[in-house]
């Protein structure tokens, strides 16, 4: 059963690159969002489980028996109103903040969460990517380093389970898809799955292609969503409404079109603004971009993915850890 119920700032250097980084190709940071006009938005998934939306990536919250399980925190700004709304379904504490990728309107939440006791947790290169300060790698805004307390204080590589009473966490990072420091979260017995930003519910998503994304991580993380879920899956996106396995399964066939179509113009050898001016998406528009700019971003972003050479670092990184 669906129940809908209605239930510090962060810096504008921050809102403006975490914007740009769903609208990567705007010409002008967009000015901060009103924050005193957020409603969070609050959906029961059933078993304890719950999707809330306000301003920025979507979060999912599990309730156990000793504490909540909390995916993605929104802005710092909206840390009362978030946990507010949390206070209607549940009086127990913010024991985890998972950070399912390094954007600000995702990772916003950790200081003010963390102030409350509540562990962060991410892929290392989140905490890295926080540390160091990113560049949008179609706009060069940059989004300065991230003040120490806002960093995640426990990170993990490759897997991860979460435990508290009557509730387990399954965190995977999918390398190379929205940025190469994703994770999503498996809640297995409440058939509850949380993708952060590799998937979009009813629109193309941002490749962060400078950051580590790639479009075809991010089929990658489709397909193995598709082979955890089943029918009666409740698929929490980083943007859009709630999703099933049927939503899941058009949104892949989106992103091979995409690339197949951009792989043989790469090889053809189109320019950037060759590609952009060929519309090679355009049939896909209407249902996946809700602007021309939209679709123009899309297009670049997919290009990236493909023409750019790999940046090999973090595997030389990786390869000297283990040696």
């Amino acid at each position: 059963m669906l129940r809908t119920g209605i239930a510090v700032a962060a810096t504008t250097l921050l809102l403006a690159g975490t914007a740009l980084a769903q609208q990567p190709a705007a010409a002008t940071p967009p000015a901060p969002p009103d924050f005193s006009k957020v409603e969070i938005r609050t959906t029961d998934l059933g078993d304890n489980m719950y999707m809330l939306e306000g301003q920025g990536g979507n979060i999912t919250v599990a309730v156990a028996k000793d504490g909540i399980i909390m995916v993605d925190g929104q802005y710092a700004a909206l840390h009362d109103k978030i946990k507010a709304a949390i206070a209607t379904v549940s009086n127990q504490p913010i024991k985890y903040l998972i950070n399912t990728h390094f954007h600000g309107d995702h990772v916003g939440g950790n200081e003010p969460f963390g102030r409350d006791g509540a562990t962060t947790v991410s892929e290392v290169n989140v905490k890295n990517r926080l540390a160091a300060g990113t560049t949008n790698g179609l706009t060069g805004v940059k989004t300065p380093p991230a003040a120490p307390a806002a960093l995640p204080s426990k990170t993990y590589s490759g897997a991860l389970h979460i435990r508290l009473r009557g509730r387990v966490a399954d965190l995977k990072h999918i390398e190379h898809a929205h940025t190469d420091g994703d994770t999503y979260v498996w809640f297995k017995t409440a058939n509850v799955l949380s993708t952060g930003d590799t998937f979009t519910n009813g629109r193309y998503p941002n490749i962060d292609f400078a950051n580590g994304g790639n479009i075809k991580g991010m089929i990658a993380a489709a397909d193995a969503y598709l082979k955890l879920t089943n029918a009666k899956t409740r698929i929490v996106p980083g943007h859009g409404p709630l999703a099933d396995k049927a939503v899941l399964t058009e949104y892949r066939a989106m992103l091979v079109t995409a690339r197949d179509r951009m792989a043989k113009l790469v090889k053809d050898g189109k320019s950037e603004d060759d590609v952009v001016a060929a519309k090679p998406f355009a049939d896909l528009d209407a249902k996946w971009a809700p602007t021309e700019l939209a679709s123009k971003n899309f297009i670049r972003v997919v290009y990236h993915s493909l023409a750019d050479k790999q940046d090999q670092k973090p595997l030389l990184k990786r390869i000297l850890r283990r040696s």
